[in-house]
């Protein structure tokens, strides 16, 4: 693995490639954004209101950031719009908060027609957050824990609307960049438990995302009674993907420290784009076509992965990470596994 896998010229061409203006009618539909007060999760929410949602629910740990973003986005709709934006409490830091969500949507919503993991955070110092790493308890444990919380209300609103909901997850080409020198721990998510190798964690938590995708959606398929019975492969009631909006101006570096910053100030001021045109890549998986499921998009396309992501080591470090992490969250909340 290595940053140029993708080469340069490809990054350049991808970053300044105008992508296409979502245009998906959402009508009636329920959409939760993880992350929406700020940057693409504000921008992916903004598009969602303006694509007539009936309820679009802003998940972010500070109430006050949600409701300036709540404002922000009525301030820029039509006055009928109002009111179909929610502020709900989430932290991903904690277990308890991810619980606690998940319960009150179980309680409170008829349907959920979109789950967009936006929220994710980057650090170069080490916090430990239950036990793990923050970027590991956010990034991954979190981030499905959450997933599998809110699948049984996702299956539900398939069967009963007659839709295909979608559980998407925000990844990043990031995934590429990691040398992901754990892989060939005998426990993977343990060896990320401390603060060894803070400068690729990101990049290896948004490889995990990846992997985990790919192996989650493969067991959502295989969960499909009438696809065992009959032998034939059936769509995804629920379709699953992820997807790398490109190097944005957002909040997520407002953590980063040392020599990497003015590297990044640069590309910055260079390459990045708006929030808004990468939110676009967010819209366009959520609101993908049932051939995306278990797929990885950039450029609101299917794109091919790392290598390592394809190879035989990587397809066993997938089998293993995804084991791992079912044991980890059974242990957070007994049954949940069940889920899928």
């Amino acid at each position: 693995m290595g940053l140029f896998e993708l080469s340069p010229l490809q990054f350049f061409v991808s970053q300044w490639t105008s992508l296409p203006y979502p245009a998906t009618d959402c009508t009636d539909k329920v959409v939760i954004v993880t992350g929406g007060n700020v940057g693409l999760g504000l921008e992916a929410a903004r598009h969602f209101v303006r694509l007539n949602a009936a309820k679009v629910i802003i998940a972010c740990r500070n109430p006050d950031k949600g409701a300036a973003a709540k404002a922000d986005i009525e301030a820029s709709a039509p006055p009928s719009r109002k009111g179909v934006v929610e502020v709900w409490p989430l932290d991903l830091s904690s277990f308890a908060s991810v619980k606690d969500f998940c319960r009150r949507a179980d309680q409170q919503l008829v349907r959920l027609d979109i789950l967009l993991e936006n929220a994710s955070v980057l650090h170069t110092q080490f916090f430990e957050r239950e036990g793990y790493e923050e970027q590991v308890t956010v990034n991954v444990l979190s981030t499905f824990l959450l997933a599998l919380l809110l699948l049984p209300l996702l299956r539900r609103t398939a069967a009963r609307f007659n839709a295909a909901p979608h559980l998407t997850v925000v990844s990043s080409d990031a995934h590429v960049v990691t040398n992901f020198r754990c892989r060939d721990s005998p426990a993977v998510l343990q060896a990320l438990r401390g603060d060894q190798d803070l400068m690729s964690r990101y990049g290896d938590t948004k490889l995990l995302q990846l992997l985990i995708v790919r192996e989650l959606a493969k067991a959502l398929d295989g969960g499909d009674d009438s696809a065992s019975s009959t032998g034939m492969k059936q769509q995804p009631r629920v379709i699953l993907n992820t997807l790398n909006p490109g190097l944005c101006r957002s909040e997520l570096f407002r953590h980063a420290l040392g020599h990497s910053l003015w590297i990044l100030y640069v590309s910055m001021r260079l390459f990045a784009r708006t929030a808004e045109m990468g939110s676009r890549n967010l819209v366009a998986a959520a609101t993908a076509l049932e051939d995306t499921h278990g797929k990885y998009l950039s450029d609101c396309k299917v794109w091919e992965p790392s290598r390592f992501v394809r190879s035989q080591d990587g397809a066993n470090v997938q089998r293993r990470v995804f084991a791992e992490l079912l044991e980890e969250l059974e242990k957070i909340e007994p049954g949940v596994t069940a889920n899928i």
